[in-house]
């Protein structure tokens, strides 16, 4: 595995694939995602919400929801073969994951017109999340994002 990490905080310089925490009983989702299949977004988001319920303040839970869904949504616009979606809650991070498996490694841009609604999920991560990064397989790659929250 070769990895290429980006983003800011603690997580940035690096336990890539790494949660280094345990987790416990109902503190994980999964779920795969068919080719461009995008009811899978609302989906994720509702059942993000199920797991954060206990994780966060409303604020936190609200910006991992978009984060989330931005992330899902290019995984089965851009890529033909699907999605896997993992949120892992441990102590005060949440780590979302999303692989796909298409060679190609995501880079954000700023859209060049101000109207235009495609082409800000990234920056959305990059802006938001504490910490992000891509981390690149033999088929396809992973771009997760971490938030600290204060559990309520």
């Amino acid at each position: 595995m070769s990895e290429r990490q980006e983003g800011a905080g603690p997580a940035a310089g690096g336990h890539g694939g790494d949660r280094g925490t345990e987790e416990g009983p109902g503190d994980r989702l999964h779920r795969r995602l068919g080719c461009t299949d995008l009811t899978s977004v609302p989906e994720v988001r509702r059942e993000l919400r199920k797991l954060l319920r206990t994780w966060a303040e409303q604020d936190a839970a609200d910006v991992a929801e978009l984060l989330a869904s931005e992330l899902v949504t290019n995984a089965l616009v851009h890529t033909d073969h699907g999605a896997v979606f993992t949120a892992t809650v441990a102590a005060s991070t949440l780590r979302v994951e999303v692989r796909d498996f298409m060679a190609g490694l995501p880079v954000p841009h700023t859209p060049a017109a101000h109207l235009d609604t495609h082409g800000r999920g990234l920056v959305l991560v990059q802006s938001l999340a504490d910490a992000w990064g891509v981390c690149t397989y033999g088929v396809g790659k992973v771009v997760w994002f971490e938030l600290h929250g204060r559990p309520v």
